[in-house]
């Protein structure tokens, strides 16, 4: 028998109140641009993810991996084969020395090796400072673990990190650092002499860091280097990384970590019984991916420049004052010559302009009353940024 409607009220009213991390959470902004992209008919250059297909060689290894039944539960750390390529790879492209067996952890997506490091590093209460503007997904994440986040606001065009800015932020309560390079939103590469910095303040203060490397493979200027190889990181870094950005399958969900062996074993008693495994079929396909070689990479870049250097001009010829990218493959904008608040500022785009970008409010803290900026991602094809171009110039009355 179905409820009434008064008795549903009542019995919702009655019900235990839901978690405090389910009520912190907000919606993601990202995937909401995507869905009013939709609604108005706009090009989506809000959510990260490529809208051009992934290497052949990958799908195929995919395709073959589930014919030959590789559809059950593989070893929960990930793979054994795909654990020694990625030790391979890290030697090769990282200078790291690591062992396969003990501290590398294959991971569901690397969204899930970032909530892994959270969990096994942090208790209710615990501090962890993040640079802003940030990946959103990161005050989710400390959300579910309760800790507190602290915030670091840099400032473009550089995003520069120095010891004064440390001081203010440093402290013995402080647990955990986030570090994203190349960063999402900014484009920021973190160069040498920034990480050897952060690496003393976190030797003196004796905190963790967890570096988040998905864009690790597209970088412009600079060279993307992993805070994990520097002296006296090995205990007290995870590096988080994955193939979703490298290799165009975000929808794969296939991440992983590298830790010390103390720390990856934490993590690996948490993964275990939460997800278990990664999706098995696509670990056999993931040695393929790794098999592609330097060239691979090198083109990859390539491309993602040459999207990029077709994209920021139209920015800078609307009056957004884009900051150009070295790394990753978004561009940071100012919203206000659109509105005065970001929020307006894109959805005024989506629907005047049919071109759907992320409001800055999603990578700053929730605090700030007012925020200027606007996140266009350049991983679409050609002819999309072609169009969007287009789109954007007609909408400001500017010639091409």
């Amino acid at each position: 028998m179905a409820l009434s409607s008064d008795s549903a009220v009542s019995l919702e009213a009655a019900l235990p109140l839901l978690s405090l991390r389910s009520q912190a959470i907000q919606e993601s902004q990202i995937r909401e641009a995507s869905r009013y992209c939709q609604k108005f008919g706009a090009l989506n250059l809000a959510q990260g993810l490529p809208d051009f297909a992934a290497p052949e060689a990958l799908k195929a290894a995919a395709c073959a991996a589930i014919r030959e039944d590789h559809n059950q539960y593989c070893d929960p750390w990930g793979l054994e084969a795909l654990r020694v390529a990625l030790a391979e790879k890290l030697q090769r492209d990282n200078g790291l020395t690591v062992d396969p067996e003990t501290q590398i952890t294959v991971s569901c997506g690397a969204t899930e090796g970032l909530n892994l490091a959270l969990m096994a590093l942090l208790n209710p209460g615990d501090e962890v400072l993040i640079f802003e503007p940030f990946y959103e997904n990161y005050l989710p994440n400390l959300a579910t673990v309760g800790a507190v986040p602290r915030f670091l606001e840099l400032s473009p065009p550089e995003w520069a990190v120095t010891s004064e800015m440390l001081d203010q932020v440093f402290s013995d309560q402080l647990k955990v650092v986030i570090l994203n390079t190349p960063a999402n939103p900014t484009g920021k590469v973190w160069n040498r002499a920034e990480l050897e910095l952060l690496a003393q303040y976190c030797q003196k203060y004796n905190v963790y860091v967890v570096t988040d490397e998905i864009y690790e493979s597209i970088v412009y200027e600079g060279e993307h280097i992993s805070l994990l190889g520097l002296p006296g990181m090995q205990d007290r870094t995870v590096l988080v990384n994955g193939f979703s950005k490298t290799f165009c399958v975000t929808g794969w969900r296939l991440g992983y970590t590298v830790a010390s062996p103390k720390l990856t074993a934490a993590m690996r008693r948490i993964h275990d019984f939460l997800t278990i495994c990664a999706p098995a079929p696509l670990q056999h396909a993931a040695l393929a991916a790794l098999a592609l070689g330097t060239d691979y990479y090198q083109q990859l870049a390539a491309d993602y420049r040459r999207k990029r250097d077709l994209l920021f001009p139209v920015l800078q010829k609307i009056g957004l004052n884009p900051v150009l990218p070295a790394g990753a493959y978004y561009i940071w904008t100012d919203s206000s010559p659109l509105a005065a608040e970001a929020n307006t500022a894109a959805y005024r785009l989506a629907q005047e302009a049919r071109v759907a970008a992320v409001p800055g409010y999603c990578f700053v803290r929730p605090q700030r009353s007012t925020v200027n900026g606007l996140r266009f991602c350049f991983a679409k094809q050609d002819s999309t940024l072609t169009e969007a171009s287009e789109r954007l110039l007609q909408f400001a009355g500017v010639s091409s």
